[in-house]
């Protein structure tokens, strides 16, 4: 089997896909984004083509080496994204040409069904307690917000007491047990983000998410030591020696690479295993399209530190198309009582909607996060 064809789509709401042909007919399909750089991630996969053409598809490893290796500069958001896309659909060919999902090559599902959360609240957290308790009756257990519109390094208490005040109607609506995620996004410095742990751990919160960017990363003790919530981090890390930074820290209870982010599914099952071995669980970070959810799942399916699944079904940032518009098997992607089934179908276990694709790919996005100011005019974290 050699690969003939690389191409790669532009599709709403902000995702790229990358689709693998092959000589044999058995196609592959990635999400390779960086969301608002998606651009510039398609460019690199369209860069690494010539490393791509001719050769046989099933040589996972050695590929993701050249990829990574071969160029000399390596790492960073977009070269890591592209190889991301890439790499999830290599193991879609490798599944499909072998007749089985993705995790059966990875050595088989250690779980039944995944445990998966639902977003609520939107950039500018509001109505929260009502959102997280239509959640509930849908059937899921657990819930993620924003906690925080814009915070400055320092800034002042009624900020603060407005995050609490969005916990505790979440927590008044749908009872003690609901789990509830708190996504700080890197918006809160290490001054106030001590001071909202703190705070929080009257709420009994699932976990707090990027408290301060991982570029802080040596201020997670700091902050673990404030408090007793779990502390979630990863989606802006991108390779498994970021990782080994992460965990040689310490501080972190949960980490949070993205597949479509950190190398794919051949570079994120190293770093899901370090996590592992340091005793630290695994959510993956997804609020992308369905082909990053499925790499998500069969990851998820042969970890046994995966405990919750993002999916991005309802998140505020998908306007004009949702995950389930470019699925054909749409019954595989149903949310029971806040559980998700494992991948069924040979490959990833997404079957992808082509003819939607090429139809949106004839007006690409150019999807951008918003430009946040403070009231001094200085630019604020998003």
């Amino acid at each position: 089997m050699k690969i003939t064809a690389v191409n790669t789509y532009y599709v709403r709401p902000r995702w790229g896909f990358v689709e693998i042909e092959t000589d044999e007919g058995i196609n592959g399909w990635g999400e390779a984004v960086l969301e608002g750089h998606c651009g510039a991630v398609l460019a690199c996969v369209n860069e690494m083509k010539e490393y791509l053409l001719g050769r046989n598809p099933g040589n996972i490893e050695d590929i993701f080496n050249v990829l990574y290796r071969a160029g000399f500069y390596r790492g960073g958001g977009v070269m890591m994204s592209a190889i991301s896309g890439i790499d999830q659909a290599l193991w879609d060919i490798k599944g499909k040409k072998l007749g089985v999902p993705v995790h059966e090559l990875l050595g088989g599902a250690c779980r039944d069904k995944m445990r998966v959360y639902s977003w609520i609240g939107g950039d500018r957290p509001s109505d929260v307690g009502t959102a997280a308790l239509e959640r509930k009756k849908a059937g899921f257990t657990a819930v993620k917000m924003n906690a925080t519109e814009e915070l400055q390094i320092v800034d002042s208490y009624d900020k603060v007491d407005a995050v609490l005040e969005r916990v505790a109607a979440i927590r008044k609506s749908c009872g003690k047990y609901f789990g509830i995620a708190i996504d700080f996004h890197g918006r809160v410095h290490k001054p106030m983000a001590k001071l909202l742990a703190k705070k929080l751990e009257e709420f009994d919160p699932m976990f707090i998410e990027e408290p301060v960017l991982c570029e802080n990363m040596e201020y997670f003790p700091e902050i673990a030591a404030c408090c007793n919530i779990p502390i979630a981090t990863g989606e802006r890390l991108f390779t498994k020696y970021d990782f080994k930074r992460l965990l040689s820290i310490g501080g972190i209870d949960i980490i949070q690479p993205d597949l479509s982010h950190a190398g794919g599914i051949t570079e994120v099952r190293k770093i899901v295993a370090m996590a592992e071995a340091h005793d630290v669980a695994l959510a993956p970070h997804c609020p992308l399209g369905p082909i990053a959810l499925a790499s998500c799942l069969n990851i998820d399916a042969v970890s046994y530190n995966a405990f919750i699944q993002e999916q991005s079904m309802g998140i505020h940032y998908n306007i004009g198309k949702s995950v389930l518009d470019y699925v054909c098997n749409k019954e595989d992607f149903i949310f029971t009582d806040g559980f998700v089934q494992l991948p069924k179908r040979p490959g990833l276990g997404v079957e992808v909607n082509k003819e939607l694709v090429l139809e949106e790919n004839k007006t690409p996005h150019s999807w951008k996060n918003p430009l946040w100011r403070h009231q001094d005019g200085s630019v604020a974290e998003w």
